[in-house]
């Protein structure tokens, strides 16, 4: 991964993470145990979910950017399902409060959708990468210094 993408993606998951903590701690209190463990699940789902968006849809930009728009669309819709699928799996478990597990989504999403704006925001990146070593279109290099 390049270092620009290295870098989104940690100012993305860090402030998720630390909204998974701050919601971790409020949910512990709240429901106890098992609203600890709601919180800690869904910031997990959130970082893990997100962040292999982010990966793919980077990948996708730099390989196949004429795809990029409909990739970013369809791995939306991919994560809306694979989160019902998730949820479908825990549905009666009573391993963590899903009202907890709710609300930390939510609030986690928010978070990793409200940093990766800002990262994105504040980088540097070029839209055209200049190459000035190679030759454009076929033409031959020009020739620099004394003619021999």
């Amino acid at each position: 991964m390049p270092s620009n993408d290295v870098r989104i993606l940690l100012q993305a998951a860090v402030p998720t993470a630390a909204v998974g903590a701050i919601a971790a701690v409020v949910s512990g209190v709240v429901a106890g145990g098992e609203g600890v463990v709601g919180a800690v699940v869904a910031t997990l789902v959130v970082i893990l979910f997100m962040g292999i968006g982010l990966y793919v849809l980077q990948r996708t930009a730099k390989s196949l950017p004429h795809l990029f728009q409909a990739m970013g669309l369809m791995l939306y819709a991919a994560q809306i399902l694979l989160l019902f699928i998730f949820l479908a799996a825990f549905k009666n478990t009573t391993l963590f409060n899903p009202r907890a597990f709710a609300l930390t989504l939510v609030a986690g999403t928010l978070a990793w959708i409200a940093a990766q704006t800002r990262a994105h925001m504040k980088a540097k990146i070029l839209y055209v990468e200049p190459d000035s070593s190679a030759p454009k279109n076929g033409d031959k290099p020009e020739k620099t210094g004394h003619s021999s």
